[in-house]
């Protein structure tokens, strides 16, 4: 991408692993929200300074490594991996605690400056934040492990027992997922979206309750044990603490374009705890033995695997005439 709405596909050199990195031939990548705010140029990290053109998108990926920067790594070879989107320092106080997906000098894959993304014939990793998917995997359900991750983590902060009422507000990618990987748990989940389609995708993805989010009033007011904010709506993270009971918990996962608002008399007059979520670095490996154990398959989340050629058309919001119902677009890029 050169500029706002500005995309084409491009010859580049060759990349050419370095000692500590994996050059992976992409055999698929994912296209999400955060790929679409910058292809129109409404990103927050443009104003913040940390984004700018040109950029090369695809932080969702998988692929198989054809060649080491360093002979230690030969192991790594013809490995299907994915890989982390936060590339940490691996120097500063959030490095050293296990938390580099919040270092201040991080590069984020694809997204900010420093490292160009996965949409594209090849791509270099670095070894440490390389991920070995399983062989029993698909390659779909490979390239859905950054979303899973971040929902992964979005359950996991929500902290249920087998049981408990959660409600995913969401029928997106991050929502979907959540919802899977929450009923692999026994958890009761519920959840409301906006699309006909994906609700209706939910509940072939095993979900028992779901709903409009339109539907969502007064008297759903202290239903749930937690609620996850999986939407871009400003008035999502409010909602939330609405509907959670007292001492529950909401997990803030989506982001909205302009800031959301939140009553905070709903969150301390009920004893509720707060978490955000931002990114799936801690969840990756958790995702990955999710989806190796067979227990999720989120694949019929991805609704058409289309070419390089096409991405542009998908980021300006248009759908194939044959895809499905799912809210993910994946790339082939060898096609």
């Amino acid at each position: 991408m050169t500029g706002p709405r500005e995309a084409s596909v491009q010859e580049v050199p060759a990349p050419v692993p370095a000692p500590g990195e994996l050059l992976v031939e992409v055999e698929r990548v994912g296209i999400c929200g955060t790929d679409v705010e910058l292809y129109t140029g409404e990103m927050a990290y443009f104003g913040q300074g940390v984004t700018h053109f040109p950029i090369r998108l695809g932080h969702e990926w998988a692929g198989r490594v054809i060649a080491t920067g360093s002979e230690s790594d030969a192991d790594w070879l013809g490995k299907r991996v994915t890989g982390d989107t936060m590339l940490g320092c691996g120097r500063c106080e959030y490095c050293l605690r296990g938390v580099h997906h919040v270092c201040p000098d991080r590069f984020e894959v694809g997204i900010r400056d420093g490292w160009p993304g996965a949409l594209a014939e090849q791509t270099l990793v670095p070894t440490r934040f390389a991920h070995v998917v399983p062989e029993n995997v698909s390659v779909t359900s490979a390239a859905l492990v950054e979303p899973a991750g971040n929902s992964l983590r979005s359950v996991w902060a929500a902290d249920l027992s087998a049981g408990d009422r959660l409600l995913v507000l969401g029928s997106g990618t991050i929502g979907l997922l959540a919802a899977q990987l929450a009923l692999a748990h026994g958890i009761e989940v519920h959840v409301a979206g906006k699309r006909p389609r994906s609700l209706e995708l939910a509940q072939q993805l095993g979900v028992p309750h779901v709903r409009t989010l339109d539907s969502l009033g007064d008297a759903d007011a202290n239903t749930f044990d937690a609620v996850i904010d999986a939407t871009s709506l400003t008035d999502g993270p409010a909602l939330a603490a609405r509907l959670v009971k007292p001492h529950g918990r909401i997990v803030l996962v989506g982001l909205s374009g302009t800031p959301s608002l939140v009553d905070t008399r709903d969150v301390a007059l009920k004893d509720v705890t707060a978490v955000g979520i931002l990114s799936a670095s801690p969840g990756l490996a958790g995702a990955i033995a999710e989806l190796a154990s067979g227990g999720v398959v989120p694949d019929a989340i991805v609704s058409e695997v289309i070419t390089l050629e096409d991405v542009p058309d998908r980021l300006d919001g248009h759908r194939g005439a044959e895809a499905g119902p799912g809210p993910k677009v994946h790339v082939d890029p060898r096609a």
